[in-house]
């Protein structure tokens, strides 16, 4: 008997006029307002009804004022991890942070030094090779090695190569942000050996590690043999459930690195965050897990639209295999076009607003990521004025 489907992706609200940094954006960063923006990563799919009810039921309390970030909620993402990832967390090791940026900002202020090397591998999440060089810290670019099947993978010769007696860290993002990968338990064990061999510490971003596909699992790094106490890890709500807006994810911190990483987490003052944040973030934990295997069947039949539709022009753009993130890594250097001339293509004839590969480090050159985490709807939207725009390209004999 199939399934009753509980929750319905066909629709989702107006973000028109909410001061959705998406939306609100467009004039600036387009040039125009008249495109579909499928830029920064959150979704135009509606925050769950079961986080929504529980801020309702909380504003009941007329007193919002101070409040700790409960125990009861960590336990609650405890318990999630543990299910869902085999992962075990305790309550100690957990520290509450408004986003993964500020996290990983303050494991650089704390795990290394003015001068010292930090490990990014791009194309690569941009504030990933921006934040160490605004903290004066130098940067190691270690490109992630592109195979036949067009998926990526690290590429451990090249990282060898360049790691010096000042490379003190490297930032990793598990499932990656933009590739789309899942790595594999043998190619992070192969990455842990190199950073146990040279005394380098792991930051490790795994915002995405519930929005994986098929047979793809995440791995959580720090579940690795002898990655536990070289390992933080940046976990959270904000994109399994559409909750950035809330502000608030956490950061796990073994034991032996919690001095230093105190010392700078205070002197950044994140308090606990706010009252709302705390009940949606418990809420999300608590009830969220037939939302999200509904969410990534839904989310998958949209990349396998976007894939379809690439597969017929395969000549100007194709896909990067995916299997995680809701994040769509576009090869688009059939088209023959520099990276202004590409982003200006999308804006004026596919009216879509993505993010221009380029931003993603040198390795993204003739790349655009389109994220796919929208309604049935929209995303018929965004198939119907990309294919028109590649029928043009075609038919002007790009």
């Amino acid at each position: 008997m199939e399934k009753k489907v509980k929750y319905d992706f066909t629709k989702s609200a107006d973000r028109n006029n909410t001061n959705a940094e998406k939306y609100t954006l467009r004039e600036e960063l387009f040039g125009t307002e008249d495109v579909l923006p499928v830029w920064v990563a959150d979704m135009d799919i509606d925050t769950p009804d079961f986080v929504l009810e529980s801020v309702k039921k909380r504003l009941e309390h007329p007193i919002i004022g101070y409040e700790e970030f409960p125990d009861s909620a960590k336990i609650a993402q405890i318990e999630w991890m543990k299910k869902h990832h085999g992962v075990v967390y305790e309550v100690d090791d957990i520290f509450y942070s408004h986003s993964v940026v500020a996290s990983m900002q303050v494991v650089i202020e704390a795990l290394s030094e003015v001068g010292d090397e930090v490990i990014v591998q791009t194309p690569i999440y941009p504030p990933f090779f921006h934040a160490p060089t605004h903290m004066q810290r130098g940067v190691i670019i270690n490109p992630l090695k592109q195979l036949e099947d067009k998926t990526y993978t690290f590429d451990f010769d090249d990282l060898r190569s360049k790691i010096t007696p000042k490379t003190k860290l490297l930032l990793l993002s598990s499932p990656h942000n933009p590739v789309g990968r899942v790595w594999r338990k043998e190619e992070l064990e192969a990455l842990l050996a190199i950073c146990i061999e040279h005394n380098i510490l792991i930051f490790s971003d795994e915002i995405h590690c519930d929005l994986v596909y098929g047979e793809n699992k995440h791995i959580p790094f720090s579940s690795l043999k002898g990655a536990k106490n070289r390992t933080i890890t940046a976990i959270g709500v904000g994109k399994t459930f559409n909750m950035a807006g809330f502000a608030i994810s956490t950061i796990v911190v073994p034991k032996n690195l919690q001095e230093p990483f105190q010392k700078a987490y205070d002197n950044v003052h994140f308090a606990q965050g706010n009252v709302l944040s705390h009940v949606a973030f418990e809420s999300a934990y608590k009830n969220g897990s037939q939302w999200l295997e509904e969410l990534k069947i839904h989310l998958y039949q949209n990349y396998k639209m976007l894939d379809e539709l690439c597969q017929k022009y395969s000549e100007l753009i194709s896909v990067t295999p995916i299997e995680g993130t809701y994040l769509a890594w576009l090869d688009c250097n059939g088209m023959q076009k520099n990276n202004k001339a590409l982003r200006e293509w999308f804006v004026n004839e596919a009216k879509l607003g993505l993010s221009a590969g380029l931003s993603f480090g040198k390795a993204g050159r003739g790349f655009m990521r389109l994220n796919f985490a929208v309604s049935s709807a929209k995303m018929m939207q965004i198939i119907s004025q990309l294919q028109i725009a590649l029928k043009k390209e075609i038919k002007n004999g790009y």
